[in-house]
């Protein structure tokens, strides 16, 4: 381990606000411009309002912009908070952070979930939420030490490139004899270079005496990071109990823990295996019902997928407690150990991959007609390592493949290289040129949005075409799943606030496997409670794949088992135990629903938020070319008769694509009108002054950023 150089610039100790019932009520403001460090206290209202985690990260963030900033703007402020229940020991999925920043793609706000211990830490260290604003000059390290009571600004020089080194170094360098005390959060160079770079949350594994990652992947919080100068954010604290959050009722709460915590250890191996699968099991579901991305989201489904899903991961991965938060049931954190890449500076090293994920088995696999387990294992390594958002490294590169698949682009633009989908050795090139930002990977790093507008104008690719195949919406990449079926599903894309992420809305199987929504009103319905549900997740500091990946075994007889009632029930104890505060289902609703349409109206203060913003690229919908219709000819030749009562009789299948597409995106219309009613939002998609006082957030600057949208 080679030595580096840390030069304290700026030191300030405090008195550490303890925890009480969830909340210290302190909030900390780095402010890299001036390396000036203010602690402050978190007013009542805010509290009561928007409740923690992506609440406090919003309206911290909204304090800090203006609707013309910039995500490169000195003033974008990156947020960080847990929320009150994270950081509770042994409450399956209890350690989460919740990341906020403008993105980069979207120019919107863009919040990300992810493990690790920082969101934990930093909360016991005395803080609920962190606000990093600014720019440094130089090389940046921040520590939050709970221990010490010390925050602490370095100039940093020497440090490792890539990602992983760095927070082993740190991780050892800040305690070497606990290393469990600490965790490190960092970008790496592809961040520095790409629009996409994710951010790598650590903790210490004591099995296996190593640090682990997780990611903030989506939307480029990353490049925002590293836009900054900031190398790593790094919080230390000691010994954590189902004590530290200092709960209101501690009984309860032991209660409720040992309840969801002995479900999960019981059920999990008689149903997903995440414990020993991860959400590689979603790989063969994915397949069987055709919604697994291959080749750019055209088909789904491919012979190949058993070799890249659980029956080859399940032998890959490494065994042993893989849970991202201290006694997390689930523990679906996989990686592989002794893992050899063949490309790149790791080449012929023997590394730990953390991972993979569903997500990137889809995204950097099938969705790239690559379906060799040992490509995808080095495509998340160097990702993580580079700092790259799997999910949008995946969905570009598959977009670019089929541009060049269709000669839109040539190899005279991609520096000589074949693109064509299955070429697994020049998609690692892309990405190591991603990392660096040279070549053609350069262009590839600033995403689907960008590429199209590029391609058209320098390459002179057709833009219909490539909007059609541009698998992006509010300039985020897809996430990875199928939508053509489920039209509630491409409205839990398109509609989402941040873009095409499947963490507000997940209705597949519910709309097109179990036609549990036949009605506008209802998907409108399912589209109203499922994001605010998931939503409220984020605000507390918690993981959703406890609350719907592994359910009670009589939950197919519950009259909604979609919404797994027993577990809302649990949540809600949860919540109250810690908080003192007593709700019951519907109001983990109403306190969602109040950060969810600010969040709409932030969009809207940033110059998106309304109707038009909530399009979908047309291959989300139905098949864009001929050979995608003729893939699923009988299914699609049925719809027209059967549904939309055609006489298809001498059409040509160029004639059959067209129509079933006015079709489809008239019925993607109806469904906006029918969400937004929902909502209680204007047929533009605006939340109207009646839902804001609602809700209670009819805040003075609330108002006017409706009254400039018409909305009065």
């Amino acid at each position: 381990m080679g030595q580096i150089s840390l030069k304290e610039i700026k030191a300030v100790s405090y008195e550490r606000a303890e925890v009480k019932k969830g909340y210290t009520d302190q909030s900390l403001h780095i402010d890299l411009n001036e390396t000036r460090i203010d602690i402050a206290p978190i007013e009542e209202k805010i509290k009561e309002k928007f409740i923690g985690g992506k609440g406090y990260d919003l309206w911290l963030m909204w304090n800090a912009v203006s609707g013309d900033t910039k995500w490169d703007d000195p003033e974008n402020a990156i947020c960080i908070s847990s929320g009150p229940l994270g950081g509770t020991p042994g409450y399956p999925g209890g350690g989460k952070s919740i990341v906020t920043a403008i993105s980069p793609l979207t120019g919107a706000p863009i919040d990300s979930n992810v493990g690790g211990y920082f969101g934990p830490y930093k909360k016991f260290a005395g803080f609920d939420v962190i606000q990093i604003d600014g720019k440094a000059e130089e090389d940046t390290v921040v520590l939050i030490d709970g221990i010490e009571n010390t925050i602490k600004v370095y100039r940093a020089a020497d440090l490792p490139e890539d990602s992983y080194e760095m927070s082993k170094v740190l991780t050892h360098h800040f305690d070497d004899k606990k290393p469990v005390n600490v965790s490190v959060v960092t970008a790496g160079p592809g961040a520095e270079n790409t629009y996409f770079g994710c951010l790598n949350f650590s903790w210490w594994d004591a099995g296996r005496k190593m640090v682990r990652y997780k990611q903030a992947g989506r939307g480029g919080i990353g490049t925002v990071f590293a836009d900054k100068k900031v190398k790593a954010v790094v919080a230390r604290y000691g010994a954590i109990s189902m004590k530290a959050n200092a709960p209101a009722d501690l009984d309860a709460l032991k209660a409720v823990t040992k309840k969801h915590a002995k479900e999960i250890n019981t059920l999990d191996p008689k149903q997903n295996r995440m414990a020993l699968v991860g959400t590689t099991h979603l790989v063969p579901i994915m397949n069987d019902h055709d919604c697994l991305p291959v080749n750019n989201f055209k088909f789904g489904a491919h012979p190949e997928s058993k070799v890249i899903g659980e029956e080859v991961y399940e032998h890959i991965f490494d065994k042993g407690f893989d849970g991202c938060w201290r006694g997390c049931a689930v523990a679906c954190a996989h990686g592989v150990k002794d893992f050899s890449p063949f490309t790149g500076p790791y080449r012929g090293s023997k590394v730990f991959v953390d991972g993979p994920e569903y997500e990137t088995v889809a995204g950097c696999g099938s969705n790239l007609g690559i379906f060799d387990a040992h490509t995808i294992l080095e495509i998340n390594f160097y990702c993580d390592a580079y700092g790259l958002d799997t999910i949008s490294v995946g969905t570009s590169i598959g977009f670019v493949m089929e541009c060049f698949e269709n000669n839109q682009i040539t190899p005279d633009h991609t520096g000589g290289m074949d693109l064509s989908f299955g070429n697994r050795f020049n998609a690692l090139e892309l990405i190591h040129q991603m990392a660096t930002g040279k070549g053609f990977g350069a262009i590839v790093g600033k995403g689907i949005r960008q590429m199209k507008e590029i391609f058209a104008k320098d390459f002179g690719a057709d833009p219909k075409f490539m909007q059609d195949i541009g698998m992006e919406s509010k300039g985020l990449e897809f996430s990875e799943y199928i939508t053509k079926e489920s039209l509630a599903q491409q409205g839990g894309y398109g509609l989402a606030l941040k873009g095409p992420q499947h963490d507000e809305a997940w209705l597949i199987f519910l709309d097109m496997v179990h036609n549990f929504m036949p009605t506008f009103e209802n998907k409108a319905e399912a589209l109203h409670w499922f994001p605010m549900f998931r939503t409220w997740f984020a605000l507390c500091g918690l993981c959703k794949l406890p609350w719907n990946d592994i359910v009670p075994e009589d939950n197919k007889d519950t009259p909604e088992p979609a919404k797994v009632v027993k577990h809302v029930g649990w949540y809600a104890e949860f919540f109250s135990s810690v908080t003192g505060r007593k709700i019951d289902g519907d109001d983990i609703i109403t306190m969602s629903e109040a950060v969810y349409n600010f969040q709409r109206i932030f969009n809207l203060k940033m110059g998106y938020g309304t109707r038009e913003h909530d399009t979908v690229p047309y291959r989300a919908v139905g098949p864009v070319t001929d050979e995608e219709y003729r893939s699923r000819a009988k299914r699609y030749d049925d719809q027209l008769v059967e549904k939309y009562g055609m006489d298809i009789s001498g059409m040509d299948t160029t004639a059959k694509v067209a129509a079933l597409r006015a079709q489809r995106e008239a019925q993607y219309e109806t469904l906006k009108d029918a969400v937004y009613k929902r909502r209680g939002w204007t047929s533009n998609g605006i939340p109207t002054v009646e839902t804001v006082k609602r809700l209670g957030i009819d805040f003075p600057e609330v108002l006017e950023v409706l009254r400039k949208n018409g909305v009065e």
